[in-house]
């Protein structure tokens, strides 16, 4: 039954279908979250962490450009693992809500809105989801959830 300020079900048989699927929805998005994170990085260990420094980094004045480089190849492996099991998701996801929104504003906010022209509109998307999941946690599917504990 819907509460005050809440809208109520046009089929209000598909109450149950909502209620059983809403934590599995919720999973699904953290984990391909976490695989794009993953997918993201692969390139960078494929060229190496100089080669990542010399051609983006530096590019985007993000100094020390090798240092820059290293965090992100961090956040985005290790910090994508994570949240893909949903460990420490909370800080994994604050933190690569705050590498994303320095991509966001180095890299791609002069070339506008759309991801065709180098934009920042998935990078927003991205942002904004992390941001999501780190005021969630890692929700009941998750390692965070099982060991009882998080951030």
């Amino acid at each position: 039954m819907a509460g005050r300020g809440e809208a109520k079900l046009l089929y209000p048989q598909l109450g149950s279908f909502y209620d059983t699927w809403r934590d599995i929805s919720y999973t699904l998005v953290r984990i391909v979250v976490g695989v794009i994170m993953v997918v993201h990085v692969w390139g960078k260990f494929k060229v190496g962490a100089s080669a990542v420094a010399a051609n983006a980094m530096t590019k985007y004045g993000l100094e020390p450009a090798l240092g820059f480089a290293y965090a992100a190849m961090f956040l985005e492996s290790v910090g994508g693992v994570c949240l893909i099991i949903g460990l420490f998701t909370r800080f994994f996801a604050a933190a690569l809500a705050i590498e994303i929104l320095i991509a966001l504003f180095a890299a791609h906010w002069a070339r506008g809105f759309l991801v065709s022209q180098g934009g920042y509109e998935f990078v927003l998307l991205l942002g904004a989801v992390c941001f999501a999941i780190a005021i969630r946690g890692g929700g009941p599917y998750s390692v965070d959830n099982a060991i009882g504990k998080e951030l």
